[in-house]
């Protein structure tokens, strides 16, 4: 059973929000003091508190010390089409972005049956998963996660660490059309690791799509990929698309 301050911090959350996507408040306006709050809502101060505490680690609002609790600038939002056949780094590039690419590792993982099995590998061979941090106006909006097996790419230990995109990498060894068999989307919230490297708290949703990348020509499986975004960054075009 849901205890009543609950249902008033619901409320009070509920009622900001709206004012907040309505336009109420300009970015960067003070929002009602607590004890405004408090007053309106007949509600103890802890309540009030509570509430604004969750906005704020929505990143909807912040804080002033000793001044009270602004709004947020709006997020910047970029279309993602989450469709097709090109790289993520050739869409941003599409689309006039400022996009840079930080290559944090290139590690082998211990045995995963489902990566290993959509990889097509047996369990002796040898997996490497290759993380990249994604940045645009310097700001990070993405980790891309690309498993591949050094079956099919015997050098990637050595080139693995220098790879910004498995793209262009893949076209450096011959390889110039791609597909995906499926893909995946799901919701999560960020792990304290993931909160440092996108740069976010933990209430901010993540969106992740897990998918395969195939070689048209070979029709061999060539990686294995997790990309997450921060979902707030994004606003996501599911339009097939028919140039692919």
């Amino acid at each position: 059973m849901i205890h009543i301050s609950e249902e008033n911090e619901a409320r009070i959350i509920d009622e900001l929000m709206h004012q907040i996507v309505s336009n109420v408040w300009e970015p960067g306006a003070k929002l009602p003091s607590e004890n405004k709050l408090v007053e309106k809502y007949s509600v103890p101060r802890m309540t009030v508190r509570n509430a604004l505490a969750k906005l704020e680690q929505r990143g909807y609002i912040y804080s002033k010390q000793g001044k009270g609790r602004y709004l947020k600038e709006k997020s910047m939002q970029i279309e993602l089409h989450l469709t097709g056949k090109s790289s993520f780094t050739d869409k941003m590039k599409q689309l006039g972005y400022d996009l840079k690419t930080s290559n944090i590792y290139c590690e082998q993982i211990s045995y995963d049956a489902k990566i290993y099995q959509i990889l097509d590998v047996s369990e002796d061979d040898k997996v490497y998963k290759i993380g990249r941090i994604r940045y645009i106006d310097d700001e990070p909006i993405a980790l891309h996660m690309s498993f591949v097996s050094d079956t099919r790419f015997p050098k990637i230990i050595e080139d693995g660490p220098t790879i910004d995109s498995m793209f262009s990498y893949y076209r450096k060894l011959g390889f110039t059309e791609f597909t995906s068999n499926k893909s995946i989307l799901s919701i999560t919230f960020p792990t304290s690791n993931e909160q440092r490297l996108l740069a976010c708290n933990s209430m901010v949703p993540l969106l992740i799509v897990e998918s395969d990348c195939i070689d048209m020509a070979s029709k061999e499986v060539l990686e294995y990929t997790k990309i997450i975004y921060r979902s707030d960054k994004f606003k996501y075009d599911i339009t097939m698309d028919k140039s692919s």
